[in-house]
C-alpha cells in the first residue's frame, strides 16, 4: 500500500482520533450511538493516521504527500 498521507495530515488525523475517542468515552448518549458516532470515525481515523494511507484518497486518487522535486 503506498503512503497518500503527509505528516501534516497524519498529526491532524491523531488530533481528530483523540478527539472522537474521547468522545466515545465521555458522552452522555447509549453506547450503540457512541460506538457507531465517534468510536468508528475514530478509530477509522488513527488507523490511517498510523499507517499513513487513506482508503477514501486511494479511491479519489489524491495524496497530501510531499511530491519529488522535479530535475
Amino acid at each position: 500500500m503506498t503512503h497518500n498521507v503527509g505528516a501534516r495530515d497524519r498529526w491532524m488525523r491523531v488530533l481528530a482520533a483523540l478527539a472522537l475517542l474521547t468522545c466515545t468515552m465521555m458522552a452522555p448518549l447509549p453506547l450503540a450511538a457512541r460506538l457507531l458516532g465517534f468510536g468508528l470515525p475514530g478509530a477509522y481515523l488513527a488507523l490511517s493516521a498510523l499507517a499513513g494511507s487513506c482508503i477514501g484518497y486511494t479511491l479519489m486518487g489524491k495524496s497530501t504527500c510531499a511530491r519529488p522535486a522535479r530535475t
